[in-house]
């Protein structure tokens, strides 16, 4: 039953994508990513205040796990601090390769849907890509390289 609940709730991000759109204005960071494996493309914007994601978003094509996670993920980091948001990409990482969180206080909120993906190898890069666009496009920020793990 809960996998049915968690089926539905990947669907229902893959066709009703959260944060959806191009994001515009000064400061705004973007990066264009495509998964090698599969042809899935995003482009991920954010905006950065004082340490703070205040605005983020994306626009992109793909399978239901790539589009479903791109939008739990712009709505699990947006106005999160760059230690969090760090700490929150590394756990979910830790979901999807392992099968389960390595710290059970960082919330994943809906992403954590998505454990079951870490039995489908293949799709791995599906449900990562939002994730690594997201670490290639904060990669140089000082704190935020400070705290990868």
């Amino acid at each position: 039953m809960l996998d049915q609940l968690y089926r539905k709730l990947v669907i229902d991000h893959a066709k009703y994508k959260r944060n959806f759109g191009r994001l515009k204005g000064e400061g705004v960071r973007k990066i264009h990513y495509k998964n090698p494996t599969c042809g899935d493309v995003i482009t991920l914007y954010i905006h950065i205040q004082d340490e703070l994601l205040t605005n983020v978003s994306f626009e992109g094509e793909g399978c239901s796990i790539s589009m479903a996670s791109s939008s739990m993920m712009t709505e699990l980091i947006q106005n999160k601090d760059i230690k969090t948001v760090s700490s929150i990409r590394s756990e979910f990482e830790q979901l999807i390769r392992q099968g389960e969180q390595s710290d059970d206080q960082i919330d994943l909120g809906d992403a954590l849907s998505l454990q079951g993906v870490h039995k489908l190898k293949a799709r791995h890069n599906c449900a990562l890509m939002a994730w690594q666009a997201l670490d290639k496009v904060l990669h140089d920020v000082d704190s935020y390289k400070g705290m990868k793990k």
